[in-house]
């Protein structure tokens, strides 16, 4: 975002492999393993900003192309790669077998220039997974498969390209969200969704074409949500 603020044009890659600094999300400490991938993209696009928001969704769809690739999979004229066992969880994470593999996370400033920066931030768990969280995680090595960050950056780079092209400064924001479902993990299942001090539980019943998660609560009442923290299974029979 520095580098934003600055002047840079954007359509870069910021990349390393290791991050001891990092910002998760509501500003979490984090850091990455040696050889896991922490990349970060910046993109200064001509869309409205709210329409720049449904970047993260781009994101996901590069990203879970990308790692399906990583993981044995194949990617051709734009379909979605041929493993199953990668899903994107709403909002923002990539799952492998249950557990998660990568994470994203978009933040957005307004520059002196009128125009909206998004920085695109990446975690790729490749070599290592972290312990100790409250949730299942994996790595790309744990699912069998010895490629490297910087391969997988590259791959990402060329995914990325391609569903940014087909978001068309927002004009195909359909088209990704479309992608973006197939690929989904709890469509049809129990949900708990905890935000601001509440649970949110029902049947999670789609992505809409906002990108907000839609929750048919038990009297019937569909329920829009903006931000939340997503559990299924036991876990979300725990919450409180």
């Amino acid at each position: 975002m520095r580098a934003a603020q600055a002047g840079d044009v954007g359509d870069v890659w910021f990349a390393a492999l290791r991050q001891t600094e990092g910002r998760g999300r509501r500003g979490r400490a984090w850091e990455t393993a040696h050889g896991n991938l922490a990349a970060s993209l910046l993109v200064v696009p001509d869309a409205d900003p709210a329409i720049a928001a449904t970047l993260g969704f781009v994101a996901g769809v590069a990203l879970n192309r990308a790692l399906s690739a990583a993981l044995g999979g194949t990617v051709k004229n734009g379909a979605d790669a041929a493993n199953a066992r990668i899903a994107l969880k709403w909002p923002n994470d990539v799952l492998a077998d249950g557990a998660k593999l990568a994470g994203i996370l978009l933040e957005a400033q307004k520059l002196p220039s009128g125009k909206m920066a998004i920085v695109i931030g990446l975690g790729v768990n490749v070599v290592a997974a972290p312990v100790g969280l409250p949730y299942p995680a994996t790595s790309v090595a744990e699912l069998g498969s010895d490629v490297s960050a910087e391969t997988i950056l590259a791959t990402l780079g060329e995914c990325w390209v391609d569903c940014f092209e087909a978001w068309d400064n927002g004009r195909g924001v359909a088209e990704i969200l479309a992608l973006w479902r197939r690929s989904a993990v709890g469509i049809g299942s129990e949900v708990a969704v905890s935000r601001a001090g509440d649970v949110v539980r029902g049947i999670f019943e789609t992505i809409d074409d906002e990108g907000r998660l839609i929750v048919r609560a038990n009297d019937n009442q569909r329920i829009a949500i903006t931000a939340g923290d997503v559990h299924f299974g036991t876990t979300a029979s725990i919450l409180k």
